[in-house]
């Protein structure tokens, strides 16, 4: 049964025009991204089997195609849907981060950089170019792969410091263990950096490392000065 046929007021797409979005369950709120179930199967059954097959909305928007598609009811048009529901909440993230100055916000910073490096399966190390009044300027991914002192080139980022005329940066990478703790091949890295770009005057204000529920800041651990 599609939504479109549940009797009027009780589906979860009246639900959410009635009460709003924040009233509906998880299984509701990925009803209305998918339409429809299959036959016996109505659009919320079929969502709740989803959520239970990947252990939630993260895991299952993190599934392949492949795997999505192989279950009953799903196929490329609703795994297109899903993934487009995604990168929209990811691209909201990003406007609301290029707006506002991004150290009066510490949240939507790490919110930002959780949604861009949290559920890589391999290492991507970036930074976050900032002018002078610490607004973001761009995001940029640098390198992917290990991240090590040779893997990760202090003049590749003072090249693009200049070329973007940034006044500050932070930069971050992803620990694709889930384990946020910095290594000591992370602390030397950040310290090559800010000497790196000390000698431009371009201050280095943090170094995140993301991890799968939480966000190390070495300025916040004074490892910054």
């Amino acid at each position: 049964m599609g939504i479109k046929d549940w009797p009027l007021g009780e589906g979860p797409r009246d639900k959410l025009l009635s009460h709003g979005a924040s009233q509906l369950s998880d299984s509701e709120l990925l009803a209305v991204v998918l339409r429809n179930g299959l036959q016996g199967l109505s659009a919320v059954q079929l969502a709740r089997n989803l959520i239970a097959e990947f252990g939630g909305l993260r895991g299952l928007l993190k599934a392949s195609q492949q795997e999505v598609c192989k279950l009953p009811g799903m196929g490329p048009v609703k795994f297109a849907q899903l993934q487009a529901a995604a990168e929209l909440s990811t691209r909201i993230s990003a406007e609301k981060l290029k707006r506002g100055k991004i150290l009066s916000d510490p949240d939507l910073t790490r919110d930002y950089l959780m949604r861009q490096l949290r559920d890589r399966a391999y290492e991507v190390f970036a930074i976050l170019l900032l002018d002078s009044q610490h607004r973001v300027i761009q995001f940029v991914e640098l390198f992917r792969g290990t991240i090590d002192s040779a893997s990760v080139y202090p003049r590749d980022v003072v090249c693009l410091v200049l070329e973007k005329k940034a006044a500050a940066v932070i930069v971050c990478h992803n620990h694709p263990s889930g384990v946020a703790e910095p290594s000591q091949a992370d602390r030397r890295i950040t310290e090559r950096l800010k000497c790196a770009l000390a000698t431009i005057d371009v201050s280095l204000l943090d170094h995140m490392v993301v991890g799968d529920r939480e966000i190390v800041s070495f300025a916040e651990r004074g490892w910054i000065d």
